[in-house]
């Protein structure tokens, strides 16, 4: 009886048994890794990012990022100026824009996308955090940013 049920076997199920998946994605290569003096920026970045729940590190476009459940909360913009561009509301980047134009930034790419760029070198450490959260936040699951609140 046995013999008959692996005869039966779809294809597709002899497939998997004799490949299996790796039980964990592996990240896109990281294509554009950050220049030396943007190191230490970005790793205090992380840092906090990923004491917010549900945080991960990954990768956009080949560049360092940082996501919540597969969104995009940041992406080192290595490939370029090497800015970071982090999730904006349109109405609180343009606030930003105004209050601190050495830290906050925008290229002609970011017009019309929910993102303002932020120089690490230029921005408070409080400031960053609050624009972090914020980004994460925006993209979070209500229950992961309850969770958080509690």
């Amino acid at each position: 009886m046995s013999v008959c049920r692996r005869a039966e076997r779809r294809p597709r199920d002899l497939f998997r048994t004799l490949f299996p998946m790796p039980s964990r994605k592996e990240p896109v290569p990281l294509r554009f890794p950050p220049s030396p003096d943007l190191v230490p920026l970005w790793q205090a970045a992380v840092d906090f990012v990923l004491t917010l729940p549900g945080a991960e590190e990954s990768r956009s476009y080949g560049t360092p990022a940082l996501k919540v459940k597969g969104k995009l909360i940041a992406r080192l913009r290595s490939e370029a100026e090497g800015g970071l561009a982090v999730r904006c509301a349109m109405d609180a980047r343009d606030v930003l824009l105004n209050a601190d134009p050495e830290a906050f930034y925008l290229t002609d790419h970011y017009l019309d996308y929910p993102m303002i760029l932020v120089r690490l070198d230029k921005i408070e450490d409080d400031a960053l955090r609050d624009v972090l959260e914020q980004a994460w936040r925006d993209v979070a699951p209500a229950k992961l940013v309850d969770s958080w609140d509690d």
